[in-house]
């Protein structure tokens, strides 16, 4: 496994610290059994978890304003695919890719799948892009894709998403992605029933197209690029529009697409109540869509995310198999460092929230003790797990610090003289 690297490069980045990280682990391992828990069954929940990785997220992102290229950015899909193998070689907890067409549209799918499992990748889902118009296009989505007043444009849409299904199909991918910018600037611009009875119509055309074993996964956003509204803007609403689509039609939950000080967790509750949770595009969030690193300033909330995912998990709710992706813009770091860090906290989120007493707090929840209640949850949030996270990547072969055995490897420079700047692979907003 190179992936980029140079063979024994993570072995011997790790090995400086093995002593370290296994006194380190045995530490913890005797703090958690005096709590009851067992450290390896963690690990090795540790080792289990996926997150996709999307084909757009490892080049560079930029704002409204500006962009910044980084150095060794990829220039098609296959170098792309170079990038997130590196990803899952250091992390090991990545070797879903999502791929966004056309930005990554392939002349040749087979060929593309095959360079993918070659490195250890396969691809999980596709993504449509009716949100910007492509060289060539007859119709513009100024106004609007899957909920356009204009039949034609809508008809053009749904070819998009058909054309999404059959290359995803060749690339052995088992769900589809739509996300519309479709809305309103102004009051008055949009006719809000209607339109959402448009975009349910166009939908359901794709709906009914998916390959057997597929799913559908919908993505509400509250704003932005329509500021004053738009056709999907909530939870709710994608839940509506999930349940009308059929039974495997789901809502997609992005961590950015809220309005201010909405209590995702409790979302996330609901749709797994309602049965209609598909899956995260995890990032986090300052002001508003920011996307910005996973767990970088709401560490908290992503556990508290977790620790719904965890408890539907560990009560066995029939047919809970949310999909896990990264979807974050990189203005100014290092992408790959990014989604690796990304990925870990992640994983952190997930273990913290299997160290959550079930029994104790469902006794603090009977009792009304909300201090309690907090406090065992808050126990299980400030537990350094470091040591589980560091073990499980050592064991399925990565790299117990991933970014510095990333920059001891020299794949950027090397990237980068490899990738002269130039002519970019679409990216676009992320």
């Amino acid at each position: 496994m190179s992936a980029g690297l140079e063979d024994g490069l993570i072995a011997g980045e790790n090995a400086p610290h093995l002593a370290a990280l296994e006194q380190d682990y045995e530490h913890l391992g005797r703090q958690l059994a005096r709590r009851g828990v067992d450290i390896e069954r963690l690990t090795e929940r540790a080792m289990r978890v996926r997150v996709a990785v999307p084909s757009w997220g490892v080049g560079t992102g930029g704002t409204r304003f500006a962009r910044f290229p980084g150095p060794g950015e990829p220039r098609d899909v296959y170098e792309k695919i170079d990038d997130c193998a590196v990803i899952h070689a250091l992390v090991r907890v990545t070797p879903g890719v999502s791929i966004h067409i056309p930005w990554d549209r392939p002349e040749r799918p087979a060929d593309l799948r095959a360079f993918a499992e070659a490195r250890g990748l396969f691809f999980e889902s596709t993504n449509s892009n009716t949100f910007e118009d492509q060289p060539g296009q007859a119709h513009s989505y100024k106004f609007g894709s899957l909920s356009h007043t204009d039949a034609a444009v809508r008809d053009q849409a749904v070819a998009h998403n058909l054309e999404c299904l059959r290359i995803g199909a060749a690339l052995g991918a088992r769900a589809h992605t739509v996300w519309i910018g479709d809305g309103g600037n102004f009051p008055g611009q949009v006719h809000a029933r209607r339109a959402l009875d448009r975009y349910l119509e166009s939908l359901g055309r794709v709906y009914a197209a998916l390959p057997d074993g597929w799913r559908l996964l919908i993505e509400h956003k509250l704003y932005e690029p329509a500021f004053y509204s738009t056709v999907l803007n909530d939870w709710g609403t994608s839940y509506y529009c999930a349940r009308a689509l059929g039974e495997r039609a789901f809502s997609l939950v992005d961590l950015g697409h809220h309005a201010p000080n909405v209590n995702i967790p409790q979302v996330v509750a609901r749709l797994i109540q309602f049965g209609k949770l598909g899956g995260f595009h995890f990032n986090d969030s300052q002001y508003g869509d920011d996307d910005l690193d996973t767990g970088s300033v709401r560490p908290f909330q992503l556990f508290l995310i977790f620790n719904e995912l965890v408890d539907a998990e560990l009560d066995g709710v029939p047919g809970f198999d949310p999909a896990y992706m990264l979807d974050q813009s990189h203005n100014v770091t290092d992408p790959l460092e990014s989604l690796m860090t990304s990925a870990v906290e992640v994983v952190r989120a997930c273990v913290q929230a299997h160290l959550v007493d079930r029994g104790a707090l469902a006794e603090c929840q009977r009792r009304n003790d909300a201090v309690m209640a907090l406090q065992t949850l808050k126990r299980a949030f400030t537990t350094d797990v470091a040591a589980i996270l560091g073990m499980a990547r050592a064991r399925a072969g990565g790299a117990i610090d991933p970014v510095a055995a990333y920059r001891a490897s020299g794949y950027r420079q090397r990237a980068a003289a490899a990738r002269p700047a130039g002519r970019r692979a679409g990216a676009g907003i992320v």
